[in-house]
């Protein structure tokens, strides 16, 4: 009996001193995701893995050539319209994005966060009654925003920050996506209730932003505004797409967008509706880095990936 108390002393002993050294390493955040889904973690995997998905399998061959399927906007209320658009590569459908497109004459974005990590999708869904709920831009171990983030008019993530791409910005007179190769993010922010700086600049009005080839591939989100100045937001149903042929797509893409930026992608890139009686969730499921000949999948033991950061739309 005394053995089996010393070793279940120091079990308890072993199992403290491993959650304050997970506190210690990443905050409440941590121990939510460790209680949400167990911890994420990078497993080796092979090109032609079967635990890939078939699109992933192919964009880590040579890719052939994407382009836009047919699809067609759905009005859900006015001023808010939703599509599926097919992406079209080797004869066949790689992946598909789901689509909103809002007037922000009639709704408006707001910016969220909850470094705790204790909201997926689904709970930012139910706590906010928003019409749409999307992720937002980078963080931290910790949750917290590591480029700037305006949320309801209160500055969060670093004050001193080099911006070099864009910004998605919503103020009382302007919503979308302010070109930080023109000004600076303080500037961008100035009149702003809500706004958060991420990258990269998926589409400009200049000449193609250099993003540099890559064989990462994730699920992807991104927000932009089209030359009516409607508000396009996307995300992707598979991991067909690294940043840079994201880009190259929604450049050749009929979506007549003047500015697109990326948001934060893998597991995080969810997208959820709730409007009028119409709903669509898409969460996301899929990141994978390539170094060199080490192919890495991101994984997890169970139950839903946290959003810290959102961005959400609400009627006016």
């Amino acid at each position: 009996m005394t053995l089996l108390r010393r070793g279940s002393i120091a079990g308890l002993v072993g199992i403290v001193l491993a959650i304050a050294g997970l506190w210690l390493y990443a905050g409440s955040y941590g121990i939510n995701v460790l209680l949400r889904h167990g911890g994420t973690y990078w497993i080796n995997v092979r090109p032609d893995d079967a635990r890939l998905s078939a699109s992933m399998r192919m964009a880590l061959n040579e890719p052939p050539p994407v382009h836009a399927g047919p699809f067609e906007w759905r009005q859900i209320r006015a001023g808010f319209e939703i599509a599926e658009l097919p992406v079209i590569a080797g004869g066949g459908e790689v992946d598909r994005i789901q689509l909103a497109r809002i007037d922000p004459a009639r709704f408006r974005f707001e910016v969220h966060q909850s470094p705790a990590g204790d909201r997926d999708l689904d709970q930012w869904m139910r706590t906010l009654g928003a019409a749409l709920v999307i992720n937002g831009s980078f963080y931290s171990r910790y949750g917290t925003p590591v480029t700037p983030v305006m949320s309801e008019g209160t500055l969060t993530g670093p004050s001193q920050y080099d911006a070099r791409a864009g910004a998605f910005v919503a103020s009382a007179t302007f919503a979308g996506i302010r070109d930080l190769a023109h000004e600076d993010w303080h500037t961008a922010f100035r009149d702003a209730d809500n706004a958060m700086v991420s990258f990269p600049l998926l589409l400009s009005e200049d000449a193609p932003r250099a993003i540099a080839p890559s064989r990462w591939l994730a699920n992807r989100s991104f927000v932009g505004h089209d030359r009516n100045g409607w508000i396009v937001l996307g995300t992707t149903s598979d991991a067909f797409f690294s940043l840079d042929r994201l880009g190259t797509f929604l450049r050749q893409a009929p979506l007549d967008l003047v500015l697109a930026l990326n948001l934060d992608g893998g597991p995080v890139a969810c997208q959820g509706i709730a409007l009028d009686g119409f709903e669509r969730r898409t969460y996301g499921k899929w990141e994978l880095q390539v170094r060199g000949n080490d192919v890495q999948l991101l994984t997890w033991l169970y139950g839903t990936v946290a959003m810290p950061i959102v961005l959400a739309v609400f009627p006016k």
